[in-house]
């Protein structure tokens, strides 16, 4: 250990192009002889990971298979807050430590909620379209209601997941005169300052849903075709929290019988999205908003994301 404290580390970031730099990224460059690759295939990640101390990986998986044949590996950084890419128990067995990054994204991913909800309801695709068609132009009237919205002022905003980010949500909510209920899926955040209910209850009477739990075993097509029969059918549903936990085939149905007002999603069960997908064949794309799960990714959450890598490594070297 002295040994790689008195020269400079070797540092490898596997899947760089998933924080969306181009170029080298310097806080990793100063702090020793770094190396970055955009992608790499699970076929490759021995050879890549192999003769670098400090690996740093977003979705690449780090298993016992990597660390039994990359002997230098001292620290695996992850590039997210999740570590389920990385085999923990093995890690700890090794001797290699792993550290995350979290909180960095509390503030993009609440504002990105909101952002895919005024969108998808207040119809803006279809109002900007009428007016650059030209509709409006010849239009006798001065005001167009071709589309009807509501207001978040006096409905309910039933959140699932009363994390970190369902509570910056939950202020938000707030602060537009809503009444915040919240169901938590774990059973154990129920001290949140607001309702907090079961999810059935929720599901009912809620006028807008945004997820914000983790997806495990317990929430895992959490939000069936059952509990989507549950809603209003004035209610908005959000995901912004794991693929996995909508039922996607249920909520194409959804959307195509009109159970629901619409969808906004920014996680799916299969990232980049399958070719054969049921939401790609939603006959009502009006009531459907999918954004490439990039609702984390602002600039000011990707550079406290890579601070905060650098931060790690810099912590563990002194360490």
């Amino acid at each position: 250990m002295i040994d790689f404290l008195m020269k400079k580390p070797s540092i490898v970031f596997l899947d760089a192009a998933t924080v969306g730099f181009e170029g080298e990224i310097k806080a990793f460059s100063e702090l020793g002889t770094y190396t970055q690759h955009a992608m790499t295939l699970p076929a490759e990640r021995i050879a890549r990971t192999g003769g670098y101390e400090i690996v740093i990986t977003n979705k690449v998986v780090i298993d016992r298979e990597v660390m039994d044949a990359c002997r230098e590996l001292k620290l695996v950084c992850v590039a997210a807050t999740g570590m389920n890419n990385i085999d923990l128990e093995y890690a700890d067995k090794k001797n290699i430590a792993v550290k995350n990054v979290s909180g960095y994204s509390t503030a993009s991913v609440a504002q990105s909620a909101f952002s895919m909800l005024f969108y998808l309801m207040h119809s803006s695709l279809y109002y900007d379209d009428y007016v650059k068609s030209g509709a409006y132009s010849r239009s006798p009237v001065f005001t167009h209601h071709g589309r009807q919205f509501h207001e978040l002022d006096g409905k309910i905003f039933g959140i699932i997941g009363m994390g970190t980010i369902g509570k910056q949500v939950a202020k938000i909510a707030a602060a537009f005169g809503s009444e915040v209920v919240y169901h938590s899926t774990s059973g154990k955040n129920q001290k949140a300052g607001f309702r907090h209910l079961d999810l059935p209850t929720l599901m009912e009477q809620s006028d807008f849903i945004s997820i914000h739990c983790p997806l495990n075993e317990h929430t895992r097509n959490l939000i069936d075709r059952e509990h989507l029969l549950m809603m209003k059918k004035s209610a908005y549903l959000l995901n912004l929290g794991r693929g996995g936990i909508v039922d996607e085939a249920a909520l194409a149905g959804a959307l195509d019988q009109d159970t629901i007002a619409g969808a906004a999603l920014d996680v799916l069960s299969s990232e980049p999205i399958s070719e054969d997908n049921p939401l790609l064949k939603v006959n009502n794309k009006h009531k459907l908003f999918i954004t490439p799960h990039i609702a984390w990714a602002s600039i000011e959450a990707r550079e406290r994301l890579i601070n905060s890598i650098a931060g790690n490594i810099k912590e563990f070297l002194s360490s």
